[in-house]
């Protein structure tokens, strides 16, 4: 709240109305052992003006994406973000409204879930998507965790290229379901593990951290053979350009949707997608909003199913996810509307066009990709000829934000960076980009 409205004259009357002659008797239950008994150590009281010029002070210390030209990846995307966005994310049906206990009153924000859930659903090529997650890696973990409800009891095993923190995700999930979680380097390791394992569910990234997308088939094909769900975690703007794992016979297709008309924000708050078959759909988590009709025959919206033990009885939800981050699937649904499936194309396109170039540029400096002979879409895989700290660092004092040191997530990718190029950045990003870390090498 950036106004306080309330004078001494109101907090009196406050009280009075309450029986109360002091704040502090509205804390008589708390012990006086668990009491400061104290003023806390804050300074003077700032006017409004001196206030607002301290805080943008202290902004000023943060560089963001707004003034830093910026490479990275692995999950969250620098990306055009179109200001009709903000402009109709913030109007009062959708903006003030809050959860839809109450579908009569909350037409606006489940029209704009169910266009969320349709347009999801078509990206994935999907038969239903759900309301929307928390973030990505929450949606894998939830993916995990139906897959082992339907095939219990069953272990887990993960393509050692989906994104660490989703590993980290599904290995805290299956912990508590007493489940194992297999790591794989590649389809010919998977069938090795599923021939000697009973498996609930095998996670495949696509594309995956590498940039790599090729595996897939074979992986769900694999998983199919014998009795696993194939999960599938995409980036959906990818998926805008890829065949859609539905139609490669992917069982729950996942994904964080950050990239689709969200901010970056300091990592959130974001939101994560969650698609399935129809075989699957009673038992997707948290909500589904439908379509129905009134007897005057209008189009209505109404919350279909509601998986979470705050509606059904404990021992038959799906899970305990508590809410859908309504907003950001709002914003998400906005950005896909206002580019349709031709725009979204070109947005991949460009950003392809862009990465295919930025890394032939690096290889002739002397930066050479990992899996050189794989297809990949915008993001790839360099070894860097010493420390990606070292290169970072450097870049930053040049203003740009270089690519993720992938040594930060397991010793094995020591000396790996990987690189994402969005529509945003120019040739001229591009080719400082190649000088710097050319300039870097040669020091």
């Amino acid at each position: 709240m950036r106004y306080i409205p309330h004078t001494g004259d109101d907090k009196r009357a406050m009280l009075q109305a309450l029986g109360y002659a002091s704040v502090d008797e509205l804390f008589d239950d708390i012990p006086r052992t668990a009491r400061l008994e104290r003023l806390l150590n804050l300074p003077s009281a700032l006017s409004e003006l001196e206030l607002q010029q301290h805080m943008a002070e202290l902004a000023g210390k943060n560089h963001s994406v707004d003034d830093l030209v910026s490479f990275l990846g692995g999950g969250f995307y620098d990306r055009f973000i179109p200001a009709a966005i903000a402009q109709l994310a913030e109007r009062g049906e959708f903006l003030t409204a809050y959860t839809p206990y109450q579908a009569e009153l909350s037409q606006g924000t489940l029209a704009g879930i169910f266009e969320f859930q349709t347009m999801i659903a078509g990206l994935c090529g999907m038969y239903a998507a759900q309301a929307s997650m928390y973030d990505g890696s929450s949606a894998v973990g939830e993916a995990a965790l139906l897959a082992l409800g339907q095939t219990e009891p069953g272990h887990l095993v993960v393509s050692r290229y989906l994104h660490p923190d989703s590993i980290s995700v599904v290995r805290t999930y299956a912990h508590a379901r007493r489940a194992q979680v297999s790591v794989v380097d590649s389809a010919e390791d998977l069938e090795k593990v599923l021939s000697t394992q009973k498996t609930s569910g095998v996670i495949w990234q696509y594309p995956d951290i590498m940039g790599s997308f090729k595996s897939l088939p074979d992986a769900i094909m694999l998983a199919h053979r014998f009795g696993a769900l194939a999960i599938v975690s995409s980036d959906p703007v990818a998926l805008s350009v890829l065949k859609p794992p539905g139609e490669w016979g992917a069982d729950i297709v996942v994904g964080e949707g950050q990239p689709l008309g969200n901010h970056l924000n300091y990592g959130g708050p974001t939101l994560g997608f969650f698609a399935v078959t129809e075989q699957l759909v009673r038992k997707l988590p948290g909500r589904l909003v439908g379509q129905s009709y009134d007897r005057e025959g209008r189009r209505g919206f109404v919350l279909t199913l509601q998986a979470r033990e705050q509606h059904i009885r404990r021992e038959r939800a799906t899970s305990n996810i508590c809410s859908n981050h309504s907003l950001n699937a709002l914003q998400a649904t906005i950005y896909m509307a206002l580019l349709g499936p031709s725009g979204m194309k070109e947005v991949a396109r460009l950003s392809i066009s862009k990465a295919h170039y930025l890394a032939q540029a690096l290889a002739q400096a002397g930066f050479v990709r990992v899996n050189a002979d794989d297809p990949f879409l915008y993001e790839f895989v360099v070894k860097v000829p010493g420390s990606v700290a070292s290169l970072n660092r450097h870049l930053l004092s040049k203003n740009i934000i270089g690519g993720l040191d992938m040594g930060q997530w397991d010793p094995a990718f020591s000396g790996m960076w990987q690189i994402a190029v969005t529509e945003k950045r120019s040739r001229a990003q591009l080719d400082q980009l190649v000088e710097e870390a050319k300039r870097w090498m040669s020091r």
